[in-house]
């Protein structure tokens, strides 16, 4: 497909950092606004790229990886996340574990524990944990997703909604630099939402590649976690969040093991 010099750009800015925004873009190439998103608007009639409020998006930042990629990614810092959320939870707790590969990590770490009651949507977490008789796993029902084993969809919603639990750990698929916390399907962030709303003490688990990602749905707001857990985290907004909003971050590269 031909495209003109400026749309061939634009296509690799969006495709470099994820996405575009009318006024970065402006600036870049010395044109209006009004210029710029018309280039949008006909980028986006041929499906090159995804429209947002204020810019657009390239196709891949709105499409989540596969899900055994995902698992790869950041391995390591995973396990150190699972194992600093498990350090939290005491024996004889209830708690909900949501879809998330850095969720499963949580699970792992979990498995030493005894007299638990884990509520999930999550297949891969109670299959992993189901053998271990000291843990009860309770699965919610509803519409199981193909590409991760994750359960969504109202049923859950409802589901979820009966119990009143100590802990939640929770994950996002991106963090905005505004501490919104978002995900790719509206139907996993419903489920999210009430894992969020029916917890006593919100864990959010998350390594730092999710600032560097966008997704398009909003699950919720960094300050209505209790405590954050990740391997770094050197942005100086999502500090200020947490310490305005009394939420404990901690980072398990500058924790002691």
């Amino acid at each position: 497909m031909f495209l003109p010099p400026r749309h061939a750009e634009i296509i690799q800015i969006a495709k470099d950092q994820g996405r575009v925004l009318v006024d970065d873009l402006s600036a870049h190439f010395n044109v209006t606004p009004q210029t710029i998103r018309k280039d949008l608007n006909d980028l986006c009639d041929q499906r090159l790229l995804t429209r947002i409020h204020g810019g657009a998006l390239f196709p891949s930042g709105i499409e989540n990886m596969e899900y055994e990629a995902r698992r790869k990614i950041a391995a390591e810092e995973k396990d150190l996340i699972g194992a600093a959320a498990a350090r939290l939870i005491p024996d004889n707790a209830s708690l909900f574990i949501n879809i998330g590969t850095t969720t499963e990590a949580v699970s792992k770490a979990l498995l030493d524990h005894s007299g638990l009651m884990v509520i999930t949507n999550n297949i891969n977490v109670a299959n992993r944990m189901r053998v271990y008789p000291s843990i009860e796993v309770v699965i919610a029902g509803g519409v199981v997703r193909g590409s991760d084993g994750g359960i969504v969809g109202e049923a859950a919603v409802d589901f979820i909604r009966q119990f009143k639990v100590d802990y939640a750990i929770i994950g996002a698929s991106a963090i905005d630099h505004d501490g919104a916390l978002l995900d790719f399907d509206y139907r996993e962030v419903k489920v999210a939402q009430a894992i969020i709303a029916n917890a006593r003490h919100v864990i959010l688990v998350s390594d730092k590649t999710k600032f560097e990602r966008t997704a398009p749905v909003r699950i919720g707001h960094l300050s209505q976690v209790d405590t954050f857990i990740t391997d770094v985290c050197d942005l100086s907004g999502i500090r200020g969040i947490c310490a305005e909003s009394e939420v404990e971050l901690i980072e398990t590269s500058r924790s002691p093991a």
